[in-house]
């Protein structure tokens, strides 16, 4: 049995546990998870192959054992650790900007002062900044999990599968939009103007499920105040946890997903669907829910639909939407194709 470590003391803990769910009992990997205390937090699980480490502790736990693979899910700082890691084992790491991936020493320098300045002269002094580029570049692969964004060096990394779960009939329409409530990423503006302009008989239940705070919160709190009996919304003020998140998810009729056509990662453009992937993505796999896109989103997936004029007419088209999510993305075809990819990876 080839044995993986999979780093993750950064950010994407959602990510770390997808990969925990998709490799749990498998007959062809032993996998070590090393978490930061903030990710083990956010984790379901909690066994033996579980970790607690820092950037401090992880080359000597690294050390201990003899591992064919290391995944580091997030390189967004201790670029200094990670880079020495790159050194010394077969790593792949998991890109969510690639423009960042490459970014020169001048660019950096130049977007330290832009925003965040204490933080990011954290990162330069403490954290080694300007190994960022050369880290990804020692990686062994790059790993992208967003098919579409797979080329050379970057490799698609098949992690979302459907899970199985019973589907409810919703007494009200129940349209999820998923993610944090901020103007950056998702335009909730527009959101906003359409549900307060909804003019229908039908029962809606809009769930903003992401955390809502600052001005948008300001504004889904008055919208919430004037609208008719038939049309209700549902936000959270606080950072909604993985059982709340799980259970609207698998109410939804449909997911609507108005992301921006720009992002910014360290004051860079990244542009989803093209240098950066969404991670609507994977919610519209993992609970097999189609899912409403802009209309300049690329995708050539088939649950992954165009924004129409008339969204809200749209919605309700899809309420017998029919898409073989188990065909294309079961539990044991993901894992298969994962582990064939691993395979490679390790042979590198």
């Amino acid at each position: 049995m080839k044995k993986i470590a999979y780093i993750e003391i950064d950010t994407h803990a959602e990510i770390a546990q997808d990969f925990m769910d998709l490799m749990q009992n498998s007959k062809s990997f032993s996998v070590d998870y090393y978490f930061s205390e903030k990710i083990k937090n956010q984790i379901r699980e909690d066994s033996q192959t579980v970790h607690v480490s820092d950037s401090s502790m992880i080359l000597d736990q690294l050390s201990e054992k003899n591992y064919d693979l290391v995944i580091i899910g997030t390189v967004h700082r201790y670029f200094n650790t990670f880079f020495a890691v790159s050194q010394k084992y077969n790593i792949s790491i998991i890109v969510h900007n690639l423009n960042f991936s490459k970014i020169s020493k001048f660019d950096l320098i130049k977007n330290i002062f832009k925003n965040d300045q204490i933080y990011r002269l954290k990162l330069l002094l403490k954290e080694g900044l300007f190994h960022a580029r050369r880290t990804y570049e020692k990686a062994s692969n790059l790993l992208i999990l967003d098919r579409d964004l797979a080329s050379g060096k970057l490799r698609f990394f098949p992690l979302f599968y459907t899970k199985d779960f019973e589907k409810k009939e919703n007494e009200n329409f129940t349209i999820v939009i998923p993610g944090g409530v901020s103007q950056k990423r998702r335009n909730y503006q527009k959101v906003f103007t359409i549900i307060q302009n909804l003019k229908t008989e039908e029962k809606f239940t809009f769930v903003f499920l992401g955390k809502a705070k600052d001005r948008e919160l300001i504004d889904v709190e008055n919208l919430s105040e004037n609208l008719p009996e038939n049309i209700k919304i549902i936000y959270f003020s606080e950072r909604v946890s993985s059982e709340i998140f799980d259970e609207w998810m698998r109410k939804a009729d449909v997911l609507w997903c108005p992301i921006q056509e720009e992002a910014e990662f360290f004051s860079n453009i990244e542009i989803y669907g093209k240098t950066k992937m969404t991670g609507n993505l994977g919610d519209a796999i993992k609970y097999g829910k189609p899912a409403v896109f802009p209309e300049n989103y690329s995708s050539k997936l088939g649950f992954i639909i165009p924004e129409e004029e008339n969204v809200i007419n749209q919605f309700l088209k899809l309420k017998n939407f029919q898409y073989d999510f188990q065909k294309d993305f079961s539990r044991e075809k993901i894992r298969k194709d994962a582990e064939l990819l691993l395979n490679q990876l390790i042979s590198t």
